[in-house]
């Protein structure tokens, strides 16, 4: 009886490393190499169109990190299970270990491989984000991830004019249209805090799209986006943060 075997993908930057998991892959029996490539981008084409069963994902790559390539991955309709592979050192692991994600410390040994996809797992979102807060060399994520049918597409985060919460459903809108994604609009307001300001309890926006800030004839202050057809309200109780998000420190045109 021929035993079953899995399929995994290979992701890092560094082609070495790439051709040094395929020769320890080729000891593993139970394993067959799909694939590899040298980006995120690559990375979650491949993982689209193959459905491999693992990835292996260097951490440090250039463009899309591991970490945001990985909370991509999440999000498919069958999402592999994720061991990655980095050279961290012990105080970043840990945060691995407290969120039990498999890992691989470089360079990687063929038994210590076996053992993380024998118990490789499929990452949450809610456990991607605790990694993410506890690594110090973190960046916010530099797209958001949107399906449009059974495609995952990528959306540059300097492409977003704003998010906005309605009910359960948060939207994207962005430069080429808009679209439902599977977040919640306070931990993108927290992820994206350098660039985001929250203008009401449902919507946040992209400062770099501010056009002006304006009282209406009712003397409520209205923001008008740029690429974006409508003022938007500013909540009585965000006017304080919207000002002191956006204004320079004399407050010049916001009064």
């Amino acid at each position: 009886m021929t035993p079953q075997r899995y399929t995994v993908l290979i992701v890092d930057d560094e082609r070495p490393a790439r051709e040094r998991l395929a020769r320890l892959l080729e000891e593993l029996p139970s394993w067959e190499v799909v694939g590899s490539c040298a980006t995120g981008a690559e990375a979650l084409e491949l993982a689209q169109r193959l459905e491999p069963v693992a990835v292996l994902l260097d951490i440090r790559m250039p463009g899309i990190s591991g970490l945001e390539t990985a909370q991509h991955l999440a999000v498919l309709d069958t999402p592999p299970a994720v061991v990655f592979t980095t050279a961290y050192d012990e105080y970043a692991m840990a945060a691995f270990d407290a969120q039990a994600v498999g890992y691989l410390l470089k360079p990687v040994r063929v038994e210590r491989l076996r053992k993380a996809l024998d118990h490789a797992a499929r990452l949450s979102a809610a456990q991607l984000r605790q990694i993410a807060k506890a690594d110090q060399e973190y960046a916010a994520r530099r797209h958001i991830a949107t399906r449009i049918g059974e495609q995952l597409r990528l959306v540059p985060i300097s492409e977003v004019i704003l998010f906005r919460a309605d009910q359960k459903y948060v939207s994207v809108i962005h430069r080429n249209g808009e679209h439902l994604i599977d977040e919640s609009l306070k931990d993108l307001a927290e992820e994206f805090s350098a660039q985001f300001v929250r203008i009401h309890r449902s919507i946040l926006i992209n400062a770099a799209q501010l056009e002006s800030l304006d009282k209406d004839s009712q003397g409520k202050y209205m923001i008008h986006l740029r690429g974006y057809h409508e003022p938007l309200p500013v909540s009585r109780r965000q006017v304080s943060d919207v000002k002191r998000f956006i204004r320079g420190d004399d407050g010049k045109n916001l009064d």
